[in-house]
C-alpha cells in the first residue's frame, strides 16, 4: 500500500512538471521575437532577489511569463513571475507595483495587472528572481 501511494505522488509531481513545461514553451511568435530582440547575444548574470531600480517606462511585457527592465546601460533585467501574470500580455493591460520604503523591486511581491481602460484588477502575479543579461564590454 504504501509503494502505492509513493507511485502515485511521484506520477503526480512529474505530471505536474509536464503541464508546466508545455505551458511555458507556448510561447507565441511575436513574444519570442520580443524576448530575441532584447536578449540575444547577452549572458545570464547571477539572479538577484531585487532589482535595484526602475522606471515604468523602462519595463517591457513580452508576456503572461515573461518581463523585462531596461535599466539605462547595456543591460537587461529579466523577472519570470511565478506561476505567470495572469492576463498581463494582453492589449490594455498595466502591471501595476507598489514600492514601500524603497526605489526597486524584489522577489516575492505582488503585482497587479488592471485593465487601463476600466480601472479594474484582472490578474495578480508574484515577482520572481531578476536575472541580469549583459552584452559583451566594448572596448
Amino acid at each position: 500500500m504504501r509503494a502505492l501511494i509513493t507511485a502515485a505522488i511521484v506520477t503526480a509531481t512529474l505530471t505536474g512538471c509536464a503541464v508546466s513545461n508545455t505551458q511555458q514553451g507556448q510561447r507565441s511568435l511575436r513574444a519570442q521575437q520580443t524576448l530575441d530582440r532584447y536578449l540575444v547575444g547577452k549572458a545570464a548574470g547571477t539572479p538577484r532577489s531585487c532589482l535595484p531600480s526602475y522606471r515604468s517606462q523602462d519595463m517591457i511585457v513580452v508576456d503572461d511569463q515573461t518581463i523585462l527592465f531596461r535599466d539605462g546601460s547595456n543591460r537587461i533585467w529579466r523577472n519570470d513571475p511565478a506561476g505567470g501574470c495572469s492576463g498581463l500580455g494582453r492589449p490594455g493591460t498595466a502591471l501595476v507595483t507598489r514600492s514601500f520604503g524603497g526605489t526597486g523591486l524584489c522577489r516575492g511581491e505582488i503585482a497587479t495587472v488592471v485593465d487601463t481602460g476600466s480601472g479594474f484588477t484582472v490578474g495578480s502575479c508574484s515577482l520572481g528572481d531578476f536575472v541580469p543579461f549583459e552584452g559583451p564590454r566594448r572596448s
